[in-house]
């Protein structure tokens, strides 16, 4: 039985008490959440996570770090390394996204040593093993996908991306578009090649509830990839991603029907002004599921810093109703990230993460600003770091500084506003 369907029966499990202590939310709550399609939790039935998470509407933002060997890197202690920072920096689930090496070792490593839900892209395998096997990586049809996704759900995947509305009318679409770069999603470029190569419809579409089957199986969670998401703020909110949102809008229908949790994957490339359009279509077409957004990158132009384009995007789009942020590292675009990547990019969606918690639930989220504030006013060092997003930096920064007066930092020095207020404004404290 999946978590959807024993929650359709009202039947409060272990895992729902676990996570509603977790969310601070009342069980009831979060059951009648999870029928109503608003909520996921990905937990593969054969695994038993430490720090299982729910996403979703009435619920803080949550945040995914993606790790994963790269043709060029496919070192699986540098990923195991990563998954350990993305953990401790405070990422609530991660996503294996390799490519290279042996990648059933990786996948089943990074599930042994992650406490947080893993997903996995399960259209990279069938195709790397396509390459490996028959010297061409589209030479794959339905039972090689569905013989891996069946090795990955035994494994312990808590949730897939599947891209499932990469199909001939929505890739059709891209005609009809002048894009200014195509289709930028690995998996979406495959299929798309495939359909082309095969001229026969996207297999993950054409077979979805073989899919399902599967998945509701081993209660993996559907996450439905964006393969036509914009890879350029010029490519936003067109014809060919409306299309392909629609049709993971039906699909979405079909997952509930089937007792599979299902949530969305969003774009991508999208200027300010358009994100909140974004968040509402996708709620509108998609029947109010979880939203799953990469950035959205406001601009093209900050490569090496696309962590803060990203966290923009982030913050505002989670504040409109997104419900799930993909990091993104400074190396974004750039080169395979590194474990300072990582770590900048788990912290810049957190912060992205609770600037927008702010907004969308203020009273639970906003304790946290409330104690720092007053411990700034206190100007007590020991706490500020200790309520920081990222403390280790922030005690790097108070011991660099060496502040004459030890109450203040070096940025006003004596001249501290904090302090001045503090001693009534005396002007003979003011004198060199």
């Amino acid at each position: 039985m999946t978590l959807l369907e024993s929650a359709r029966k009202n039947k409060t499990t272990t895992l729902i008490r676990k996570v509603a202590a977790r969310e601070s939310v009342n069980p009831g709550w979060l059951l009648s959440a999870l029928k109503a399609g608003k909520v996921v939790i990905p937990n593969n039935r054969l695994r038993n996570i430490s720090k299982p998470c729910a996403i979703g509407e009435g619920l803080s933002t949550k945040i995914n770090a993606n790790l994963g060997t790269s043709t060029d890197r496919p070192r699986i202690n540098e990923e195991l390394t990563k998954l350990r920072a993305a953990i401790k920096y405070g990422a609530d689930a991660v996503m294996d996204l390799s490519i290279a090496g042996d990648m059933a070792k990786i996948r089943r490593l990074l599930i042994r040593h992650s406490s947080v839900p893993l997903g996995t892209v399960p259209i990279y395998e069938v195709a790397v093993n396509a390459q490996h096997k028959r010297g061409n990586f589209l030479h794959f049809d339905i039972d090689d996908i569905l013989e891996v996704l069946e090795v990955q759900a035994k494994d312990g995947v808590d949730f897939f991306t599947i891209h499932a509305g990469v199909t001939r009318k929505s890739v059709s679409a891209l005609k009809t578009e002048k894009r200014a770069m195509g289709i930028v999603s690995r998996g979406g470029a495959i299929l798309a090649s495939w359909m082309q190569s095969h001229k026969k419809e996207n297999p993950f579409f054409e077979h979805f509830n073989k899919v399902l089957d599967i998945a509701r199986s081993y209660d993996v969670t559907i996450s439905l990839g964006d393969g036509l998401r914009p890879g350029s703020i010029l490519d936003s909110t067109d014809s060919a991603q409306i299309s392909e949102l629609k049709t993971l809008g039906s699909l979405t229908g079909i997952c509930r029907k089937n007792n599979v949790q299902v949530m969305i994957e969003g774009p991508g490339h999208v200027p300010l002004d358009e994100v909140r359009k974004n968040v509402l279509l996708e709620k509108k077409y998609c029947h109010r599921a979880p939203f799953y957004v990469l950035g959205p990158l406001v601009t093209d132009v900050a490569a090496g810093y696309d962590h803060i384009s990203a966290a923009i995007g982030g913050a505002l789009a989670a504040s409109y109703g997104a419900d799930f942020l993909c990091y993104v590292t400074p190396a974004e675009h750039l080169r395979h990230p590194e474990l300072e990547d990582v770590r900048e990019g788990v912290i810049a969606s957190r912060i992205a993460a609770h600037a927008a918690d702010i907004v969308k639930m203020r009273r639970q989220a906003i304790s946290w600003d409330r104690q720092m504030s007053y411990a700034r006013k206190r100007r007590d060092w020991r706490k500020q770091i200790e309520l920081s997003i990222d403390p280790e930096k922030a005690d790097n920064y108070r011991k660099s500084s060496k502040p004459v007066l030890s109450d203040v930092c070096t940025m006003c020095g004596r001249y501290c506003s904090i302090k001045i207020m503090e001693q009534g404004c005396d002007k003979t404290n003011l004198r060199a």
